[in-house]
Formats: structure tokens, C-alpha cells, sequence
């Protein structure tokens, strides 16, 4: 995941947060909870975390039906 390093507002470090974050998120635990207990108070920092989009996932499906199409038509040429 392509996490800012740090919060555009305050400049604060939160990439090294977000690991625990999902993984206690993921196990079930309420958001603003896990937020508190990682030391994030600023709502500028919070919203770094929150709203966090795992593009890498969205794109590889792209990357690879490009690779598929490309060996195709190198297939294709030769």
C-alpha cells in the first residue's frame, strides 16, 4: 500500500502506524478505538489514515491484461 509517509497538514509521521492499524481494524476492533491507542489525535492525521486507498490492487489487473496483450501480439509478428 502507497501510504503518505507523513500527514500533508501537520507534517506528523503516520506511515509507520498504518500496519497496526489495518491489521486491529481487520480483527475487528472499532476504528476511532485503534485510532486513540496509536497516538493519533489530530483529525488531519486521522483522515490520512481513514481514508487510505489500496490503488496497487485496483491496477494490476490492468498491468496484466496489458502484458497478456502484448505477448499476443508479439505472438502475433513472429
Amino acid at each position: 500500500m502507497l501510504v503518505p509517509v507523513r500527514c500533508f497538514t501537520c507534517g506528523n509521521l503516520i506511515a509507520d502506524k498504518f500496519e497496526d492499524y489495518n491489521t486491529k481494524v481487520k480483527s475487528g476492533e472499532e476504528p476511532a478505538k485503534v485510532l486513540d491507542s496509536l497516538g493519533i489525535k489530530r483529525y488531519c492525521c486521522r483522515r490520512m489514515l481513514l481514508t487510505s486507498v489500496e490503488t496497487i490492487q485496483q491496477i494490476i489487473p490492468f498491468y496484466e491484461a496489458i502484458q497478456r496483450r502484448h505477448q499476443e501480439v508479439q505472438s502475433e509478428l513472429e
